[in-house]
């Protein structure tokens, strides 16, 4: 079974950071992602999806040190639901992404329209190790082909 989510979108906010009492840090940041389409006048209309993210212990910290509003980010993890009980005895539902992984995107200079990742510096200095790791991840689609043409996986 896979539960896993794929997000690029803007940071709605800084990321708020916690350290529950067992000293974990969570930290909670909102990110919006935008579809177009057009409406039955032929029309252009954009859709904005607000998702809440929720990152732990050392991702939380590099979340609280890295991301700023506004901020184009790749966000991979799973998703996850909750319900708890308001003061006033309501029950209320809660859909969370748990981010496994983020990287920050930045748009390519010379007009190419595309986007690029940004490793954070204590990574960059272990990039060589990651090249093995990079089809994993990779925000792009990444040619996995082999070199005859043959792509049956059997």
């Amino acid at each position: 079974m896979i539960n896993k989510v794929t997000l690029i979108g803007n940071l709605g906010a800084d990321p708020e950071v916690r350290h529950l009492e067992s000293g974990v840090m969570v930290a909670r940041f909102p990110v919006a992602t935008n579809e177009s389409y057009k409406d039955k006048d032929g029309n252009f209309q954009q859709l904005t999806e607000w998702h809440n993210v929720v990152a732990w212990r050392e991702l939380a910290e590099r979340a609280e040190k890295m991301l700023k509003k506004g901020m184009l980010v790749y966000v991979e993890g799973k998703i996850s639901y909750r319900k708890y009980t308001t003061q006033e005895g309501q029950e209320r539902f809660v859909t969370d992404i748990v981010a496994n992984t983020f990287r920050l995107l930045e748009r390519r200079e010379g007009g190419s329209g595309g986007f690029e990742a940004r490793f954070p510096e204590e990574e960059r200095t272990t990039a060589g190790k990651r090249e093995s790791n990079a089809a994993m991840d990779s925000p792009e689609p990444v040619d996995t082909a082999p070199a005859d043409g043959d792509d049956l996986p059997f």
